[in-house]
């Protein structure tokens, strides 16, 4: 059995077009993989599916390949932190960046799951990202999620600035 009892948060901040989105993802090493436990404000109201354009929320959550949230071009951003994290080459589904969806409340989401793809040492200085849309967890190479509206780099912390979901 692998276990480090390591610890990990990311800040997140929204695009340019969402500069209301603010949040942060904490990653612990629990015996046999991670709990990862995420709090996120300012996310756009639910609008539904209509025509051909997609519905906005909920929330595709993933860990991305590369550490770098730079804006890049402002109506696509956050490129430059890859694919999903995917170090064992699964299908689309079964990547070890795939989250669930974040279902946001009044522009509030909250949420908490158990992961066994990865450790915390695994995963420092890449980036969450959450879309516009939800992830069909199906389209090949990456879900279909739409655009990315927020982003934040995951760090390495110590237990004195680790401040779980439930504190807020």
């Amino acid at each position: 059995m692998k276990f480090y009892n390591m610890l990990a948060r990311a800040d997140l901040k929204g695009s340019s077009k969402y500069p209301d989105i603010k949040g942060t993802v904490w990653f612990q090493d629990v015996p046999l993989g991670t709990n990862v436990c995420a709090y996120v404000k300012g996310l756009p109201p639910y609008q539904p599916a209509h025509d051909n354009e997609a519905p906005i929320g909920p929330f595709g959550f993933h860990l991305h390949e590369f550490g770098n949230c730079s804006i890049g071009d402002e109506e696509n951003p956050f490129q430059d932190a890859g694919g999903h994290y995917n170090p064992t080459n699964e299908p689309h589904g079964n990547h070890a960046g795939d989250f669930p969806v974040l279902f946001s409340n009044a522009g509030i989401s909250k949420m908490c799951f158990f992961t066994d793809k990865f450790h915390v040492e695994d995963i420092i200085q890449r980036s969450v990202i959450i879309h516009e849309n939800p992830d069909d967890y199906r389209s090949q190479p990456a879900g279909d999620a739409g655009k990315r509206i927020a982003c934040g780099i995951v760090h390495s912390i110590t237990p004195y600035n680790f401040y779980p979901i439930f504190f807020h």
